[in-house]
């Protein structure tokens, strides 16, 4: 490192700012415009409101991300699946492992349902502030609609180039846009000084004792100002603990402010129709335009974060077997967390547009939103509690459940959006989760239809027929899950047709629980004629085959795998068996010369 301590400190809080805040950083747009449109404004309302807002993101991002999830990780990284991942570790096999799996998968899928309502809310808000720029007050809603597609399509369409270029501008401008949340803040707050106070807890409690249930379905809405949290611990891989923790020191300080900011001007304007929005064009009509194109291009970041997110979640995934390959695309040679996936990101985008098409306005989104928020949280809430308890420090397990349970009265509030729309963030997270269970049940059970050999039984028929002679010369590539166990295809090649080299190589891929690291080893002697190759590597490691191979000087002529038909009747087999054809199989996925490969089809019945 050429930087000094205080550049690269900076550095990364900025990086941040531009990678992990953008989402909660946007929902000052419409957080208070929501609750505000079914709560009136008067001063015991926007005190408890406000005060609720404050605790919501102490406790939910502060201590429960910033603090506690992020104090857990493996090599750097975090998520759903690294909490499973260290639980598996700790727990005995059974049910609970059972009950952990099915946890992280649930988390998982709602995390990525998630991913199509956050572009779609952020984007709208931000777009629909246009109409209070004068002369387009008339703007229909259908042209703020098209306008928030066409973003949409726009960002989505840059994808593929990867954010490494763009992501240098990212932070910046969101330091940018915590720098106006602040000043417009803190300017409003000038005019009524006293509305500092709603950061004590008093005013939540007194506001729950006077409205009572109708105060526990405002949560539903309050909950807005904290999505985007699980992003503090989901991101951490890219930029590691510190930064993010620093960072957000500085953005809980300019959302608070501005969150102030807007209830001191609720007061005094109790019918505006955005606070946000209105609060700025207040205080000076010429910077509106540009904080109106800063508030666009703060949304947009904060969807590009979640994008790049979501393709994390679907790598992490994909390697460790709970979802169905896809063709991958590296976009950024020195940050391997760079990664595009076209498959994942054309469905996105028609989603979100979806989305927008339904819901029409970004309150009726907000209906829709909060649900898969607070699931995440209360996973993320019980897993940790679990990993707690049996660590050394059991001291944080008390902790642990308080903020599980302030999660968990944060869920049962949200289902009452349920029928005004929540439903949709339960179908969307639907789709995610049926392919896990599907594509793992579904590997299991053909694994177990395919009735592999063990290495001794086969070494009996091989060796035979290598000692007659008749073999091609050069080397021949066999892959299989491991190499002592010896799939049908290669039965049927060996044994059964005769295709035997001079040196037979059997070569497996073992994804380790690690993010990082490969390793590649190869052994030698099995039978006359007969090596296997293993290469190890963690869960988020790109693999270049071919280049491990040259290491150990193998120079293969071919490189045979095993491609399953399968003729089942069951529908989710068949389910199953269309994931199969439709994803690129395992050669394909790790990008292996086309000249060498040799597909042999095994028919399985299941």
């Amino acid at each position: 490192m050429k930087h000094g301590g205080t550049d690269s400190f900076l550095g990364g809080i900025v990086k941040s700012m531009g990678l992990v805040f953008g989402d909660i950083g946007t929902s000052p747009i419409y957080t208070l415009t929501v609750i505000f449109a079914l709560t009136k404004p008067t001063e015991a309302n926007v005190f408890g409101i406000l005060s609720l807002i404050v605790w919501t993101l102490i406790v939910l991002v502060s201590v429960e991300y910033a603090w506690l999830a992020m104090s857990l990780g493996r090599k750097g990284e975090g998520g759903t699946i690294v909490l499973k991942e260290i639980l598996v570790r700790l727990l005995k096999p059974g049910r609970q492992i059972a009950f952990v799996g099915f946890l992280s998968f649930l988390g998982v899928s709602l995390l990525l349902g998630d991913g199509v309502i956050t572009p779609a809310i952020s984007i709208l808000s931000a777009v629909e502030g246009l109409v209070l720029i004068p002369g387009l007050a008339g703007m229909a809603q259908g042209t703020l609609i098209s306008i928030a597609a066409l973003i949409a399509i726009v960002l989505f369409v840059f994808q593929f180039k990867g954010t490494d270029k763009v992501a240098a501008a990212f932070g910046p401008l969101m330091v940018l846009w915590f720098g106006a949340l602040t000043v417009s803040g803190a300017i409003s707050i000038a005019t009524y000084p006293r509305i500092l106070a709603a950061v004590s807890p008093h005013f939540a409690i007194d506001f729950f004792r006077q409205n009572g249930v109708s105060a526990f379905f405002v949560l539903s809405e309050v909950i807005l100002c904290a999505t985007g949290g699980e992003a503090l611990y989901a991101d951490m891989g890219h930029l590691g603990r510190r930064p993010i923790i620093r960072a957000w020191y500085f953005v809980f300080f300019a959302l608070v402010i501005n969150y102030l900011g807007q209830g001191a001007f609720a007061l005094q304007h109790g019918d505006a129709k955005n606070f946000l929005f209105n609060m700025v064009q207040g205080q000076s009509h010429i910077l509106y335009i540009p904080f109106l194109i800063l508030t666009i291009l703060a949304t947009v970041i904060a969807s590009q974060a979640l994008i790049s997110g979501v393709f994390s979640i679907v790598y992490q995934g994909i390697t460790t077997r709970i979802m169905p390959l896809m063709k991958v695309d590296y976009t950024s040679s020195h940050l391997k967390s760079q990664i595009y996936i076209g498959s994942v990101n054309w469905f996105l985008m028609v989603l979100v547009i979806f989305i927008m098409l339904i819901f029409q306005k970004s309150e009726n989104l907000a209906a829709a939103y909060g649900l898969a928020v607070t699931g995440t949280m209360t996973i993320t809430g019980i897993m940790m509690t679990m990993i707690f308890s049996h660590t050394t420090k059991k001291w944080k397990v008390p902790i642990a459940v308080v903020v599980t349970m302030v999660d968990f009265v944060f869920l049962v509030s949200n289902l009452n959006k349920l029928p005004h729309g929540g439903y949709w963030s339960l179908i969307l997270a639907s789709v995610p989760f049926a392919t896990i269970l599907v594509w793992t049940k579904g590997q299991q059970a053909l694994y177990r239809a395919l009735k592999p050999l063990d290495m001794e039984t086969f070494l009996l028929s091989y060796e035979q027929i290598y000692a007659k002679g008749k073999n091609i010369t050069g080397t021949g590539l066999f892959f299989t899950r491991e190499w002592n166990v010896i799939p049908p295809y290669v039965v049927h090649c060996i044994i059964r047709s005769n295709i035997i080299y001079e040196r037979n190589i059997f070569i497996s891929i073992f994804r380790t629980d690690e993010p990082f690291g490969v390793k590649s080893e190869l052994k030698t002697g099995f039978g006359p004629g007969l090596d296997a190759f293993e290469v190890k590597a963690g869960y988020m490691e790109v693999i270049d085959i071919e280049r491990l191979l040259k290491k150990h000087d193998i120079q293969e002529k071919v490189i045979f795998y095993g491609i399953e038909d399968i003729a089942t009747i069951n529908p989710v087999w068949r389910i199953f068996s269309v994931i199969k054809k439709l994803t690129p199989n395992f050669v394909q996925f790790n990008k292996l010369p086309a000249s060498k490969l040799q597909g042999v089809v095994t028919r399985v019945e299941m």
